[in-house]
């Protein structure tokens, strides 16, 4: 029997990737398996949000955002025409701001996020394992037992301590967990998508193109430059229109489909991959039971109208994945794996009504015209996804405030612990200038602590430095102060631009904010009696 690992990951779509990568990058040992014998073909879930691309940030996987593309305009047309009826945008374009430094979506492909995943895995010394599949496990209060085979039949027993699931909404991890998957199956939509190359002078390459009609038919073109020679695109095809058949299993019928459709001269190049899906709108019950939890698809399935899938996956992965860290190291109980589900599950519930409501107006019966169905509010954009009813987070200055919903806008008014933390630009440390999004990583808490001058803050540095296996004490103060800039166990910046006083709403003499690896405020406290509660909370040490 093998033991390579301390944690099994089952899947290799960006969801577990970002579980494996979270975990190595915190020193777990992590096995990555994955029953495809190849990466997957195809940009399928393209759009990437701006709380996603935070993530990506943090866990320093700055390829993402490099290599990903603003959505373009959208224009749409009647069947047959290429005449613009009207041109829009998915959603509107905001300027960052200092808070909010990433505030627009960008669009990659999924198997391009891979790619770039698993080359971070790779110089952690972990590759993703293709070809092998989860048959079976069990477990007990140590360990998890696995069994695994190669599709030569080959068989594996691993021991490890820990299982993330992240094989899809059929896969194996949350069917022999027993958790249900309720929901409901739209059989009657059918949409088709696939990436195909293709030439067409008269297309602007400049927008996402829309043909439509009063019946619901929709056959859509985003243009990419992820494949192919300037002649990348990614199409959607829904409506009784169409052959859903014929489409997805001859490329004659599907090139006929789009002659007929632009009734333009296209010289056709390449189709790399055409499918089909029905919306499946399902949520397990828990995304975990002991030693073995889910995340992604395997949690829960959706719409794909508004983005939310890859996206919702990777913020699962990245919530459990920290977590998993502290508790394989033995810096945190198993307890603290209950907070995954306590977390996540209420944000994905209320996601799924949002795209479940963006779905019927896309394809359903409340459907209205093009831009309509295809418009997105900032609310997709996740910034104001919160976990502030978590029973890990403590706030000591929030009583009072009106419940918020936990997959909400972002407020900007108000801060409380659960929330997005703000970024915080013009920091100033020595000769250099740094950002507080530059501080915060995947491996440690950060515990900024707002203070007139660095003898006031020696309390909070001291308590802070107990929790140094799990956290950074940085010290922030105003401009204005005159004080030495040196103390140990911790940084001390200049607060130049009063950025990080005015983003975290501080107006007393000393506060502390504590953020967590994945970005969340875990704490917000007015001292060291609040900074050791706080991680008596993250290690499970009872207090009287």
């Amino acid at each position: 029997m093998s033991s390579p690992a301390q944690v099994l990951v089952v899947g290799a779509g960006p969801t577990g990737l970002v579980a494996a990568l979270t975990l190595l990058r915190n020193g777990v040992s992590v096995r990555v398996i994955e029953k495809e014998p190849s990466p997957r073909l195809g940009q399928r879930g393209p759009g990437n949000m701006p709380r996603t691309l935070e993530a990506y940030h943090f866990l320093d996987v700055p390829e993402i955002a490099q290599e990903a593309a603003r959505i373009p305009p959208m224009q749409s047309h009647a069947f047959g025409s290429l005449s613009a009826l009207k041109e829009f945008p998915m959603a509107p374009v905001f300027d960052p701001t200092h808070a909010i430094p990433i505030i627009n979506p960008l669009a990659i492909g999924q198997c391009n996020v891979e790619r770039i995943l698993r080359s971070h895995l790779e110089k952690l010394g972990c590759c993703v394992e293709y070809g092998v599949e989860l048959l079976s496990f069990e477990q007990n209060e140590e360990r998890v037992l696995v069994q695994t085979a190669t599709k030569d039949g080959t068989s594996e027993k691993i021991k490890v301590q820990y299982i993330v699931g992240a094989d899809g909404a059929r896969g194996v991890v949350r069917k022999q967990l027993g958790l249900t998957f309720l929901g409901e199956t739209h059989d009657e939509t059918r949409i088709v998508t696939g990436d195909i190359r293709f030439k067409c002078t008269e297309l602007s390459r400049d927008h996402w193109h829309i043909f439509g009609d009063e019946a619901g038919n929709i056959l859509s073109f985003r243009p990419s430059k992820e494949f192919g020679d300037n002649d990348g695109w990614q199409l959607f095809a829904s409506g009784e229109k169409f052959d859903v058949t014929s489409l997805v299993s001859s490329k004659d019928a599907l090139y006929t489909c789009i002659r007929e459709s632009l009734a333009a001269p296209v010289d056709f190049v390449e189709l790399i991959w055409v499918g089909e899906f029905r919306p499946n709108i399902r949520m397990a019950n828990k995304f975990g039971e002991g030693r073995v939890f889910v995340a992604g698809d395997a949690a829960h399935v959706h719409s794909p109208t508004g983005g939310q899938g890859l996206n919702s996956g990777v913020q699962d992965a990245f919530n459990l994945g920290w977590k998993l860290a502290l508790v394989s190291k033995g810096l945190a109980p198993l307890s603290l794996l209950d907070s995954y589900t306590a977390e996540r599950l209420p944000v994905i519930a209320q996601m799924l009504n949002i795209t479940t409501d963006l779905m019927n107006k896309t394809f359903g019966e409340t459907r209205g015209t093009v831009e309509n169905a295809f418009h997105r509010g900032r609310i997709l954009f996740m910034l104001g996804v919160n976990y502030r009813t978590s029973p890990i987070v403590l706030d000591e200055f929030s009583a009072g405030l009106p419940p918020v919903a936990a997959y909400g806008v972002e407020l900007t008014d108000e801060l409380v612990a659960g929330d997005r933390a703000p970024d915080a630009p013009g920091l100033v440390e020595g000769e250099a200038t740094v950002r507080l999004f530059d501080i915060y990583k995947a491996m440690h808490h950060t515990v900024l602590v707002f203070s007139l001058n660095v003898k006031s803050a020696r309390d909070v540095i001291k308590s802070a430095a107990r929790h140094s296996a799990l956290a950074r004490t940085v010290v922030i103060l105003p401009a204005t102060t005159a004080t030495e800039l040196h103390v140990d166990h911790a940084r001390v910046l200049i607060d130049r631009d009063n950025y990080a006083y005015s983003h975290y709403l501080v107006k007393d003499d000393t506060r502390v904010v504590v953020v967590r690896p994945d970005g969340v405020i875990g704490a917000i406290v007015a001292g060291s009696p609040g900074v050791d509660a706080y991680f008596t909370l993250i290690q499970g040490i009872q207090r009287s």
